[in-house]
């Protein structure tokens, strides 16, 4: 210390070390997080995917920061450290999706009728490509009529195929329940009658 007094100076800059580290803390936390995206790659620029509420496509993965383009077009910045702490979920690496829908008939429905919707929708299911026939069921006795339970599996996670086998398979069904002179059932609001 060349006969000064360095105790003050070097309190100091162990506070200063100290500050620092905190400051360098989350910066740090991201670049480390940044490493461990690269190599893990839960997901890659192009990916869509949802973490926490936000969802959206995987424009840029920086050393602090991840890049997403959501549905409506903004820009999301979110820190490489929130995307590796939360769940994320990734559609771009799906191979197919499993589809659950629901439709109800009214109650006004014949039983013979009744039992000729799950051959029905079988039949529309099993003839579009791509689409694997999982099953079909009368459920339960609906709010507004009986409700028929369907699954199926569409052999691409691409959302826009599903979609457009979803609007094919929709309007199969109503063709065919119109030839059938089956009704769809919609919500009836009815008043109890006055004693």
């Amino acid at each position: 210390n060349i006969g000064y007094n360095v105790t003050t100076l070097v309190a100091g800059l162990g506070i200063g070390g100290i500050a620092i580290a905190f400051a360098l803390q989350n910066i740090l936390g991201d670049i480390f997080a940044s490493f461990s995206i690269y190599l893990d790659q839960p997901f890659k620029k192009g990916d869509y995917i949802i973490f926490g509420t936000e969802e959206g496509t995987v424009k840029t993965i920086g050393l602090k920061s991840t890049r997403v383009e959501a549905l409506q077009g903004q820009e999301i910045v979110v820190s490489n450290k929130t995307l590796t702490d939360a769940i994320v979920h990734n559609y771009k690496k799906m191979d197919y999706r499993r589809i659950l829908f629901n439709f109800s008939v009214k109650y006004e429905t014949h039983t013979v009728n009744l039992e000729k919707i799950p051959d029905i929708v079988k039949e529309i299911i099993t003839n579009i490509k791509m689409v694997r026939f999982g099953r079909v069921h009368f459920f339960k006795f609906g709010d507004f009529g009986y409700t028929f339970e369907v699954v199926y599996f569409v052999d691409t996670g691409d959302y826009n195929k599903y979609m457009d086998v979803q609007q094919e398979i929709n309007f199969a069904i109503k063709k065919h329940f119109e030839n059938e002179e089956i009704e769809i059932a919609y919500p009836t609001y009815w008043q109890k009658p006055n004693k």
